[in-house]
């Protein structure tokens, strides 16, 4: 009788471990929409990022990461012809290292390079690692083309020391 609850102890412990070690569940990436806005904002500004330009706009595309109760995650992009601006990636704190901001960015290059956006440019003053390990590169900004630095993000919501970054897409 001993051996078997020990046993059965022993297999209870390893179901839970393995309960543990299941991967975390992925909530739903979808385009965000203009009923999506007051939450994006709370995520972006919980995140320390810029707000003020993010409105309904034909250039601007958005990426939602659902979850419960509300939005987890936002990615935007703004197109400027061929080059595009990756902005406002933000996670909720709660859901951060685990996968999302990687995924978020993911979806958005595969979904620009196939709307003919050849060139992504982004500005960091806090994720450069993160970006490198998703091939981004540091470029100075005068390499960038002449309606991207004259976004609002360029002139005056990031700070002159902010990080220039860029990745060429289907490459």
């Amino acid at each position: 009788m001993l051996r078997a609850r020990r046993k059965h102890r022993r297999h209870d412990r390893s179901l839970e471990l393995l309960q543990l070690m299941r991967p975390v569940p992925r909530s739903g990436i979808r385009r965000g929409d203009s009923a999506d806005l007051p939450v994006i904002h709370t995520l972006l500004r919980a995140a320390g990022l810029p707000t003020a330009d993010l409105t309904p706009d034909p250039g601007l595309s958005l990426w939602v990461l659902e979850g419960e109760p509300a939005l987890q995650g936002v990615i935007a992009l703004q197109r400027f012809g061929h080059e595009g601006l990756l902005r406002s990636l933000a996670i909720a704190p709660e859901q951060r290292r685990r996968g999302f901001g990687r995924e978020l960015v993911v979806r958005l290059e595969q979904d620009a390079h196939a709307e003919g956006v050849e060139r992504l440019i982004l500005l960091t003053e806090t994720a450069e690692m993160f970006f490198r390990a998703l091939g981004y590169q540091s470029v100075d900004r005068h390499s960038v083309g002449h309606a991207v630095t004259q976004s609002a993000e360029f002139r005056s919501l990031c700070p002159a020391t902010a990080l220039c970054m860029s990745k060429a897409l289907g490459s």
